[in-house]
């Protein structure tokens, strides 16, 4: 199958790459380094799913009209992705891959006639080095109602087809508050949740994302170990009870240092998607009337580092949330 891949990075790596070995065709794009590497060496993939290097037609935009296409760059650069491919991308079936809540709207958008689909990759992909992907985490990917897509990831990885991706998304999004942390302090997620300074911001940044879909009236649907009641919990109990729910996350994530990826955007030089995790937490919690410190704290505290890159340590970064938290009571 013609295979098209949208952004080249941990995610869109890892579907390239584990598509190429199965001997479909494939063609990515990417830009810089990324680009550079991939052309002349290969895009590499190591890890839990075993090594392979896909010698992968790549470019900066798609020079064919694939059969199917997968939308995997970063949340922010989604609508330019999209625009710049459309005219091998109208009418094509699309599979949004990406993080927070607006990707889908966005495909929807821009593509109007191209039919799209949501899915959440769940396995931990490490891509610091151009055009080198690492599984750090095996998992399974979750798609919107689209069986023909399920079944293409089905074949090379684990995947599965869900009809509730509101939910899904948004179970997603809590287990993504593990992200800003490491982002804001250079740390590892195993590592921020270890630090009793960190691991209150960890859980009240979960506290805070539960709240608003509960608000919003989501039914949290069960992924990776976070279930509805497990959400429900982390929305009601006490801090110190809570903090139970990043310890097992990061201990899902094994013993390979997890940086999350906004914290690997950080380490390739780039801009991250903080605004459509944390930022969406913020942005949905004053919807309904809710506030949401933890996460704004975050959020100013990983675009301070964007711009200074400067890691702030951890007392510095609690001391910061604190402050918020008192400026909005």
């Amino acid at each position: 199958m013609r295979v098209g891949v949208i952004g080249a990075g941990a995610v869109g790596g890892t579907i390239a790459a584990l598509l190429d070995r199965a001997g479909h065709e494939v063609e990515v794009t990417a830009r810089g380094a990324t680009l550079a590497a991939i052309a002349g060496a290969g895009l590499h993939l190591d890890g839990a799913w075993g090594e392979h290097t896909a010698r992968v037609c790549a470019a900066e935009t798609l020079t064919r009209t694939p059969e199917i296409a997968f939308l995997t760059t970063k949340a922010q650069d989604a609508a330019s992705a999209l625009a710049v491919n459309r005219d091998h991308l109208e009418g094509v079936p699309l599979i949004v891959v990406q993080n927070g809540l607006e990707g889908l709207d966005t495909a929807h958008r821009v593509l109007p006639g191209s039919p799209a689909f949501g899915a959440l990759a769940l396995y931990a992909a490490q891509n610091v080095e151009p055009g080198r992907v690492t599984i750090t985490a095996a998992g399974t990917t979750v798609v919107d109602r689209s069986r023909e897509a399920t079944a293409l990831l089905a074949s090379v990885m684990p995947a599965q087809v869900t009809d509730d991706f509101r939910g899904a998304q948004w179970t997603k999004l809590v287990i993504n508050m593990v992200n800003g942390t490491p982002a804001a302090t250079g740390l590892s997620v195993q590592q921020t949740v270890a630090d009793a300074r960190l691991r209150p911001i960890v859980t009240g940044l979960i506290r805070e994302a539960a709240r608003a879909g509960l608000a919003h009236g989501v039914h949290f649907d069960t992924i990776q170990g976070l279930s509805h009641t497990g959400a429900r919990f982390a929305a009601a109990a006490p801090l110190w009870a809570a903090q139970v729910l990043p310890r097992l996350m990061a201990r899902r994530m094994g013993s390979v240092p997890n940086l999350g990826s906004t914290l690997q955007s950080l380490k390739r030089g780039q801009l991250t998607e903080i605004d459509f995790l944390n930022g969406a937490v913020v942005a949905q919690s004053a919807e309904v009337g809710l506030r949401a410190p933890v996460n704004q704290a975050i959020v100013d505290a990983v675009h301070e580092v964007e711009r200074t890159r400067r890691f702030l340590e951890p007392g510095e970064l609690a001391e910061r949330v604190r402050a918020e938290q008192s400026a909005r009571r």
